[in-house]
């Protein structure tokens, strides 16, 4: 059976999209957690994060007036939700694994944790990351992604990859299922609000009960 123009014009399409794909989702984490020194890690990650905005812009028919849309239907028990899960394993993990920092940066400068880290975390982190990791990776991407749930099991681990440059399997482990329950936000009750509240609260969460130092640059050891 021979392919029709159409078809011919959307094999290549695709074929770069999931190049494209590959390139920014897979590659680059992997290039950046291999090759980068830690004090280039975040603003690496920022440069990352432009590039998703920048491809989110000229994706087709995507408009940021649109966003607003998806911004409403915050269900805010699944936040709470969250933000007691994600303080129940911080505990279980910190005292596991480092007692000794548990409440670490409340104790030290609790000023810094309601004053910087809550408006901080939300606008500066949580906002951008839902953006590329939910909105660009489900809207420019959704022809070449699997169906149904797989699709948030893929957005987990590619979010869990993004975290690689801190060479920790804790990180990694939890950002994967944080991505899963993220994209959950996202995709399944279709807002981006929700997702970024339950990114938020999970984040500061963390922070508070001092598992910010699994997800410090200057921690970072290389397993080579």
């Amino acid at each position: 059976m021979s392919m029709t123009a159409d078809n011919r014009r959307h094999v290549p399409g695709m074929l770069r999209l999931k190049a494209e794909f590959l390139a920014f989702f897979v590659l680059g984490p992997v290039a950046i957690a291999v090759f980068m020194p830690p004090d280039l890690l975040f603003p690496m990650l920022f440069l990352i994060m432009v590039l998703g905005l920048l491809l989110l812009h000229v994706t087709p028919g995507f408009q940021w007036r649109r966003l607003k849309e998806s911004w409403g239907g915050v269900a805010w028990r699944y936040v709470w939700g969250m933000g007691l899960l994600t303080a129940l394993v911080s505990y279980l993990v910190m005292r596991l694994l480092a007692p000794e920092q548990l409440f670490g940066l409340f104790d030290r400068v609790p000023w810094y944790f309601f004053l910087i880290l809550i408006p901080g975390y939300t606008l500066l982190s949580a906002l951008p990351q839902e953006i590329v990791f939910r909105v660009l990776f489900f809207r420019r991407y959704r022809e070449i992604l699997p169906k149904g749930r797989a699709a948030l099991y893929l957005n987990g681990a590619i979010f869990s990859l993004a975290h690689l440059m801190y060479w920790s399997v804790t990180v990694c482990v939890l950002t994967f299922f944080a991505g899963v329950l993220f994209a959950w936000a996202y995709k399944e009750k279709h807002s981006l609000g929700l997702a970024v509240a339950m990114h938020a609260v999970a984040g500061c969460v963390l922070f508070l009960f001092g598992m910010g130092a699994f997800f410090y640059s200057g921690n970072v050891v290389r397993p080579f």
